[in-house]
């Protein structure tokens, strides 16, 4: 009886193998699963940044207006008869340091010459 207790307990451990640790297992479903989250979130991440570009895309397209403001803001470009004023801020004030006040020099130590 003993004997028939332990191979019918070798027998379910070998069915439970590839539940646990074979190919198709529940660790391997549960990383797959985590895999796939992360790339659902890169993938939001580029859509969001996809749909502003296609924004963009399309401004440029449609009007004007976009490209002028591109052609001033990173071009620097003016129309014609048009006066530029640059308005810069003013620096922060620069602290004003006292004198350095002179130190003794140290006596000169054991007869060296200096």
């Amino acid at each position: 009886m003993r004997w028939l207790t332990g191979i019918l307990l070798g027998l379910l451990l070998l069915l439970q193998y590839p539940l646990w640790l074979g190919k198709g297992s529940w660790l391997k479903v549960w990383d797959t699963q985590q895999q796939v989250i992360q790339q659902q979130q890169v993938n939001a991440k580029l859509t969001t940044r996809n749909a502003a570009m296609d924004a963009e895309v399309r401004d440029l397209k449609q009007g004007l207006g976009a490209i002028e403001e591109r052609a001033r803001t990173e071009l620097g470009m003016i129309r014609k008869n048009e006066v530029f004023f640059q308005v810069l801020d003013a620096p922060p004030p620069t602290a004003v340091m006292p004198p350095a006040i002179p130190t003794a020099e140290p006596p000169a130590s054991h007869g060296m010459p200096r």
